[in-house]
Formats: C-alpha cells, sequence, structure tokens
C-alpha cells in the first residue's frame, strides 16, 4: 500500500473526471436533486453496510457528527447539487467546469485570508498557470454556450460549496473513520436533497439501462470510491494540495468525451492539458 501512495491523488482524479461523464449518461431520465437523492441513500446504505459487517467505529462526539453531517452537506450536497442543476438546466459541462475550475484559486486565497496555510509563490504561479490551462482546454466549448444568465448561479453555488467544504472539512474533521464518516456524510447529503427535491422536481425516474449504469457507476466509483480517496487526501495534505487536483479534472474529462462521444480536441486544448498539468506539478511542491 505504501508503494501506491503517491498514486492515489492521479487515481481520484480519474474517478473524479467521470462524474460529468456519469450526469451526461443520467440526466436526461432523472431531474438533478432526485437523481443526487437516489445516489446518496445508495451510498449511504453501501457504506452504512460495510461499516457494520466490518465492526467499524461510529463517532459518539456529537460535535463530530455535526461537523461530518455540515461537512458532507457542502462537498456533497450544495455541490454536486449545484454541478446537476446547472448542467441539468442547460448550462453546457463545460462552462460548468469552468466554474468550477477556479476552485484551487478560490481555495488558496481563502486558506491564505485565513491563515489557515502558507502558499508559496510556487503554488501562486502553479495555480494560475493551472487555470490558465483549463481555460485553454475550454475554449472551444464556450463560444457555443448561452449567455451567462440564471444557469451560471447554481454552478457558483457548487464552486463555493467545494471551497468552503474542503477548508471545512480539513479544521473540524479532518480524522474519522471513512466507512461511518462517510455514511454519515452521505446521510446528511441525502436528507438536504430529500428537501429540495419535494420542494421543486416531479422525483420521478425513468429507470432505463442507461440510467441504472449512471447511477451504478456514480454510486460505486464516485460516491464511494473518489470521495473515500478525497478524504484520505484532505486528511493527508494541505488544502492547496488537494484543490489543485481539481484543475486536471477538466482536462481529463475532455479526453473521456473525445473517447465516448468523439468531441474534438483542438490544438489549444492540447496545450492546455500540458500547461494544466505543469501547474498542479508546481502548486503541489511543498513550500520550505
Amino acid at each position: 500500500m505504501s508503494a501506491l501512495q503517491p498514486l492515489l491523488p492521479y487515481f481520484f482524479v480519474v474517478l473524479w473526471s467521470t462524474g460529468f461523464i456519469g450526469a451526461r449518461f443520467g440526466l436526461p431520465h432523472a431531474e438533478p436533486l432526485t437523481f443526487l437523492l437516489v445516489r446518496f441513500l445508495l451510498a449511504m446504505l453501501l457504506l452504512g453496510g460495510i461499516a457494520v459487517l466490518a465492526r467499524a467505529p461510529w463517532p459518539k462526539d456529537l460535535r463530530l457528527i455535526a461537523h461530518l453531517a455540515v461537512a458532507g452537506m457542502l462537498l456533497h450536497g450544495v455541490y454536486l447539487g449545484g454541478v446537476f442543476a446547472a448542467i441539468g438546466h442547460g448550462l453546457p459541462a463545460g462552462v460548468t467546469a469552468l466554474v468550477v475550475g477556479v476552485q484551487p484559486l478560490l481555495t488558496a486565497v481563502s486558506a491564505f485570508l485565513l491563515r489557515q496555510e502558507r502558499v508559496s509563490a510556487r503554488q501562486w504561479m502553479g495555480l494560475a498557470a493551472g487555470f490558465i490551462g483549463v481555460t485553454l482546454v475550454l475554449s472551444s466549448k464556450l463560444g457555443s454556450s448561452a449567455s451567462f444568465d440564471v444557469m451560471l448561479v447554481p454552478a457558483l453555488i457548487a464552486l463555493f460549496a467545494i471551497t468552503a467544504g474542503t477548508l471545512y472539512q480539513k479544521r473540524f474533521c479532518p480524522h474519522f473513520d471513512l466507512r461511518t464518516g462517510s455514511a454519515i456524510q452521505f446521510a446528511a447529503a441525502a436528507a438536504l436533497m430529500a428537501i429540495g427535491a419535494a420542494a421543486s422536481e416531479s422525483m420521478v425516474i425513468d429507470w432505463t439501462p442507461e440510467f441504472t449504469f449512471a447511477l451504478g457507476w456514480l454510486v460505486v466509483a464516485l460516491s464511494v470510491g473518489a470521495i473515500s480517496l478525497l478524504n484520505v487526501l484532505i486528511r493527508r495534505g494541505s488544502a492547496v494540495n488537494v484543490a489543485s487536483l481539481f484543475y486536471l479534472t477538466p482536462p481529463i474529462t475532455a479526453v473521456f468525451a473525445w473517447l465516448l462521444f468523439d468531441e474534438r480536441l483542438n490544438l489549444a486544448a492540447l496545450c492546455g492539458m500540458l500547461l494544466t498539468a505543469g501547474g498542479v506539478y508546481l502548486a503541489r511542491q511543498t513550500s520550505r
């Protein structure tokens, strides 16, 4: 396992990048918050069952449970709710990814202003380079988007939610059992989605094979696999280091879209991928 630890960030990025692809497959068959409600409930049951079978320790401190619930609502409920709502209401996935792609810079600025972490000059350079690279990757898709109107609001909410959730979890609940703690987080996120879906959606699902596959993939690979890796990375690394990984999501998502949907990659996109990878490398260097 120690030999695999340096590869964990990249396993996380690959899994996380498939989330946009899963959303594209599943959203035509269910409304965004209803889709996420089912996803969170299944993830909660799966992780809860694993925790019971493994006799994993459940937190007894009510404050820790409350902190886990808040972090879960931010990292899962509000973030994914915003992303799915933005895509579901017509904002192109590329534009949504670009908006959320500001998250590493926002996390670095927030951590610096709150004096939670020191951000070196090299890290600032890496964050800036990564943002330019993400913009190049998605530049070809920006021209086809509708004007920035109310569709942009959920994406902005998602941006601030994942930034706040990363900093909050790092500050208030960095250490917890991944099985029981994640089950609590998904339970809190599911409760939030249930309220939102009941208030704004019909909650009707078209259980097609395509939707079932997308749901299963998002539950197992994303809600269990990627989220567990994210929690490990937050626990072991700085918020800026973890946040910088999200710069790699749009380029890898673009590669998946090219392979699965034949979406073309131009020269600017390829240059952007290289620039993004270099920016993440610089941003993840530990300041002296």
